[in-house]
């Protein structure tokens, strides 16, 4: 699959957070009980849709308006990521 704008991350500090960003953004929920193949797509689509910088500016927007609910939904997000793609530190994609 080739990477997608999120993946390439703009000023980011990973992958793994551009890819999370792009998880964050999308319309998937964790209700949903994604497949890997379910957020690999959501990924995709969130970065194709708004690219890096879209991304982030959403997350960042979640965090402004609603920080409690952005900080679960971010832990999700990290937490998935790290499930399908992997993680070079996996206590990072748990965040407290």
């Amino acid at each position: 699959m080739p990477s997608a704008p999120c993946d390439r991350g703009a000023g980011h500090a990973s992958a793994g957070a551009a890819r999370a960003d792009a998880l964050f953004a999308s319309a998937l929920q964790r209700s949903d009980r994604p497949s890997p193949g379910q957020v690999r797509q959501a990924i995709a689509a969130a970065a194709a849709r708004y690219g890096a910088s879209g991304c982030a500016a959403r997350v960042a927007q979640a965090f402004g308006e609603h920080p409690e609910t952005a900080a679960i939904r971010m832990r999700w997000a990290r937490t998935a990521v790290a499930g399908v793609f992997g993680a070079a530190r996996p206590e990072l994609a748990r965040v407290a």
